[in-house]
């Protein structure tokens, strides 16, 4: 084990569950052209993050209708639908989960932008979410990566040390800030197996 290591702090989304818009609208629309312009221009990723943050999502639909009123009904289905945004768990990133929880050398937190509205739901979808030490969830805190206070939250209310914690998340903006807050990072985009990227900075399960 990396002894440097003792705490590891885990995104969830793009980390241990595939989530996509595509997953649900591409049931909804005919073609790939429909469904890029409507979540490019429409129910887009920086809408949507502002839910993550805090915002209610009925003030996000009425506000987004407002500015859509032709997609009205396709809106609603972005929160209504939610759950088929999910393609299924990340596996074997699940089973590393599972594996650094079971090791008793490693604290195991997750920080995640999720809405809070939605967050008992994904306790629900994911029971493994149920096995972290403790999670920090965004839209709870009114707060969301990558601005640092949810960074200093998170080791300030479960007293973990940044300089040895790990932090694993598929977005390069967060990883950066986890950085820039003095915690270590891995920036899991996908291209390499997490066990690799765990075992290039010495933690080998």
């Amino acid at each position: 084990m990396n002894s440097k290591i003792k705490t590891i702090i885990f995104d969830l989304g793009g980390v241990l569950v595939d989530w996509d818009p595509q997953n649900l609208y591409k049931k909804i629309f005919e073609s790939q052209e429909e469904m890029n312009w409507f979540l490019n221009n429409v129910c887009t990723s920086e809408w949507n993050i502002e839910q993550d943050g805090g915002r209610t999502i009925k003030k996000a639909v009425q506000l987004k209708t407002l500015e859509f009123p032709d997609f009205k009904e396709y809106i609603e289905l972005f929160y209504e639908r939610w759950e088929e945004m999910f393609a299924g768990i990340i596996e074997e990133n699940v089973v590393i989960q599972q594996k650094l929880i079971a090791n008793k050398n490693y604290r195991v937190y997750a920080l995640t932008n999720w809405s809070g509205e939605k967050w008992n739901k994904a306790l629900e979808l994911f029971p493994f979410f149920n096995d972290f030490e403790g999670v920090v969830v965004s839209g709870i805190e009114n707060t969301r990566k990558p601005f640092d206070i949810i960074y200093t939250l998170i080791l300030d209310r479960y007293q973990i040390d940044a300089e040895t914690a790990l932090f694993i998340d598929d977005n390069l903006n967060n990883v950066n800030a986890a950085k820039k807050n003095g915690i270590q990072a891995i920036h899991f985009s996908g291209e390499k197996k997490l066990h690799l990227l765990l075992k290039d900075i010495g933690i080998i399960l």
